[in-house]
């Protein structure tokens, strides 16, 4: 799924002005503003300054890997 993201990088977002994505194996690990109570991955998204659409054709694309 991660090798066919066309925009987004990999990696934390820093205050850049690209959109990122991290996956996180193990969520209940980290500082989150809510409880984890589910098992499995989580992504992290970070949204840059690139057309809103653009972002969600290119996450749509990729989460089709997934099925």
């Amino acid at each position: 799924m991660l090798n066919r993201l066309k925009i987004f990088g990999l990696g934390h977002s820093w205050g850049g002005h690209e959109s990122l994505l991290v996956p996180v194996e193990s969520p209940q690990s980290y500082r989150l503003p809510n409880s984890w109570d589910r098992s499995g991955w989580l992504m992290r998204v970070s949204l840059g300054f690139e057309d809103i659409e653009d972002l969600k054709n290119d996450l749509s694309q990729a989460f089709t890997e997934l099925k």
